[in-house]
């Protein structure tokens, strides 16, 4: 009987060996048994998705990084999985942590749930890795105005 892509269940699991990459994709269409194909994601990757997934979301001003981060945007001008982190937990699910500024005023709540649905959308998409949870901490909160001003862009 011919698989149709359509019907087929793509099957997604996440492992992390000791140079932090997360394994594991199959497609039950192009998987043999026979061969040693495989897809993996580095956890960087996957942290820069999520990251990039977060900067569009309402209420959030900007991501908050560890020591790494500000280690890395001292050498580079920049950290792109500045405020998140992975974790594979032991059935290879992914779950996510995410570190924001929060805009002044924005209902934290409502910031979580626009947060995680794009996280979901944008990482169940491309990657098709399954996804345990998301968490979110709220480690500062800003008046837009003021991270306009400290850009040198001035209050709108």
């Amino acid at each position: 009987m011919a698989m149709d892509y359509e019907d087929a269940e793509v099957v997604a699991v996440a492992e992390t060996a000791d140079d932090g990459v997360v394994a594991g994709f199959e497609d039950p269409l192009t998987s043999q048994p026979d061969t040693d194909d495989s897809l993996t994601f580095s956890n960087a990757v996957i942290e820069k998705i999520v990251a990039i997934a977060c900067q569009g979301c309402e209420g959030v001003v900007g991501m908050k990084g560890g020591f790494y981060n500000r280690l890395q945007e001292a050498f580079s001008g920049e950290a792109p999985t500045k405020g998140v982190a992975v974790e594979v937990m032991q059935d290879n699910s992914v779950r996510i942590n995410i570190s924001i500024v929060m805009e002044y005023g924005a209902y934290a709540p409502a910031v979580f749930e626009r947060v995680r649905e794009a996280v979901l959308r944008e990482l169940s998409s491309m990657t098709g890795l399954a996804i345990s949870g998301v968490n979110l901490r709220i480690e500062d909160v800003v008046r837009t105005g003021d991270v306009l001003e400290s850009e040198g862009l001035g209050a709108l």
